[in-house]
């Protein structure tokens, strides 16, 4: 068994596409953990979203065995981390598992503002940084361009940086030693009490939930009993295990070793992620630090196109919560759109992810409403609410106070686009804080942004006022009362609960009009007059109508006194009145779809 001195685990942390499962292709290959025959592009990327879109979306844990310079065999464990900012939380516990982390900066493109935001990260977790430069073979290559700036963000030396191509395997050896010389062994006593932490947890159909742990102390043995802190469920340790590319069973992993553990456990809620497992003979006084819920940011209506499949798409949703148990579910109804359910994401990315899965692997045909967000609500009473739903909002005389929730933004920018990203940002409602200039050309933004004005389209506006070039960063920061109205959409008088939302006071107005104006446009003519009005409370903000159709009923009165055409007019009057009345608009699921898809 490899003692503690001869173990390293590490992490590699970047911004999307700089490189990061490209090196640890070729990391595997350099310590003979793939045979040539073995080896394929992104080998722990194994979802095909992930090869498809070339981003890595869940954490990845890998064994490595490394013959060094000095004759020594050292185990490697690299803990693979997501790089979008949606699964910033999978990267913070992936980084609590590691003593050590590979910052991969792209030579072409720089540093951006998720590096920044991982380097600090990094920081918080007091892991020892090893900058590398990647692509450096490439064309566009600016290479002392991004040494200046890993040296003014981390403060490093130039000889501190290491330059490589991961595509060609260029400067991989140097990696390597850097990480047994550089990244501490672990620390831990395996005669203490057992605390394993859980960085990650998959479902297997036939095993159960399989957690990813890394033991800070103790001894994790087979067939001893557990228990998981968070939920104080009791299980046996069936099997434990390293993690090559596939699971390989050993009888116990001691302090600093990172594997697998099965214990029979029936639902993925009972291995989350950050928790800490601990013996039940000899248990642990408190847990490992850090542990804190996922908490969904981005809240959306899903429904299937033709009713009759909920069923089947509740049974997707299940499998998909199996293996991700960042998403969140409960069954809602719509009057426009029959039964489905309301889903809590942790971003837009990941809303994106599992509306793919769901057409990919269960085929199935959905409708997605309009992203909300999370409101605080504070009654009157001094009771708060939590409304994911605009629906769910109580009646305005209820209701004191709206807080919505606020974000921390990041925005790295060229300095020509400075002008147009604050005008963005401050149409977004965003509150400036300072600007870093990073070199002469580019500098870093910081606005506290609500996370309603983020979630719709801000990102494809910023990378079109900049032409591509600037990148964005943010984390939660707090809820805080703003003014916020609930705008209601009625037909006929009639509220159309799914076309409702919650928007900013100032913007109702324009949001209202053009919200009615669409669909006028949508709704087709019926016998009767169609009144599609925007309100906020019972204030109407906005009107438009639907003409009706209009029997020419006058054509056969020839001549005569002018009261017969009145009394025909008045009669067919009375009639679509009551007809109003009687029946009720349906408005088409094209024109509810074209309503969602509007830019506002």
């Amino acid at each position: 068994m490899t003692g503690p001195d001869h173990i390293r685990n590490f992490c590699i942390i970047a911004h999307i596409d700089h490189g990061k499962s490209t090196l640890a292709d070729r990391l595997l290959e350099h310590t003979l953990t793939l045979g040539h025959n073995q080896m394929k592009n992104q080998v722990l990327d194994d979802m095909d979203l992930e090869r498809e879109r070339w981003i890595t979306i869940k954490s990845h844990a890998v064994r490595m065995e490394h013959k060094a310079e000095d004759g020594n065999t050292y185990t490697l464990n690299l803990i693979d981390t997501p790089g979008h900012v949606d699964f910033s939380y999978e990267v913070s516990r992936s980084l609590t598992a590691c003593e050590g982390a590979l910052l991969l900066v792209d030579a072409g493109q720089g540093v951006e503002a998720q590096t920044v935001s991982n380097v600090l990260l990094a920081m918080e977790h007091d892991l020892e940084i090893i900058p590398v430069i990647n692509k450096i073979d490439l064309p566009n290559a600016e290479v002392d361009r991004v040494v200046v700036q890993i040296h003014d963000l981390m403060g490093v030396e130039e000889s501190d940086i290491l330059k490589i191509s991961a595509k060609n395997g260029i400067g991989v050896e140097d990696v390597l030693t850097a990480i047994i010389d550089r990244i501490p062994a672990p620390t831990g006593d395996a005669s203490k009490p057992l605390q394993a932490l859980v960085f990650d947890s998959i479902f297997d159909r036939y095993r159960g939930a399989v957690a990813y742990v890394r033991v800070f102390e103790g001894t994790l043995n087979r067939n001893e009993p557990i228990r998981f802190f968070s939920t104080n469920q009791e299980y046996e340790a069936e099997e434990v295990g390293q993690l090559k590319l596939g699971r390989v069973k050993t009888q116990q992993l001691v302090a600093g070793e990172v594997g697998y553990l099965i214990a029979g456990i029936k639902e993925l809620e009972n291995a989350r992620v950050g928790d800490t497992v601990t013996g039940i003979k000899n248990p642990a006084d408190e847990p490992l630090p850090g542990y804190q819920d996922v908490k969904p940011m981005v809240f959306a209506g899903l429904y299937p196109v033709n009713s009759e499949d909920y069923e089947d798409l509740r049974t997707a949703l299940e499998k998909l919560s199996l293996n991700d148990a960042s998403l969140q579910y409960e069954p809602e109804t719509s009057t426009a759109l029959g039964f489905g359910f309301r889903c809590g994401f942790l971003g837009l990315l990941h809303m994106e992810i599992i509306q793919e899965r769901l057409a990919r692997e269960f085929e199935m045909e959905i409708i997605t409403t309009v992203p909300n967000v999370e409101y605080e609500v504070l009654l009157t009473d001094g009771e708060v609410v939590n409304v994911h739903n605009p629906a769910d909002m109580p009646p305005p005389g209820k209701i004191e106070d709206i807080a919505e929730p606020i974000l921390d933004a990041q925005i790295l920018v060229p300095t020509e686009f400075l002008g147009n990203v604050m005008k963005l940002a401050q149409d977004k409602r965003g509150a400036y804080i300072t600007t870093e200039y990073l070199d002469a050309d580019r500098a870093m933004l910081k606005y506290e942004l609500p996370l309603s004005e983020i979630v719709l389209d801000f990102y494809d506006r910023l990378k079109s006022v900049t032409r591509g070039y600037a990148s964005f960063d943010y984390e939660y920061k707090t809820h805080r009362a703003s003014k916020l109205v609930k705008l209601d959409i009625m037909i006929n008088g009639d509220p159309v609960d799914s076309l409702s939302a919650i928007v900013h006071r100032d913007n109702s107005y324009p949001w209202g009009r053009a919200l009615c104006q669409k669909l006028k446009e949508l709704i087709p003519r019926q016998m009767f007059e169609v009144v599609v009005q925007a309100a906020v409370g019972s204030k109407v903000i906005a009107r438009e109508s639907v003409r009706p159709f209009r029997k020419n009923v006058t054509a056969k009165c020839y001549g005569g006194d002018v009261t017969r055409k009145r009394k025909l007019l008045e009669k067919q009057k009375e009639g679509k009145k009551r007809m109003k009345q009687v029946r009720s608009v349906e408005i088409p699921q094209e024109a509810f779809l074209a309503v969602l898809s509007m830019d506002t």
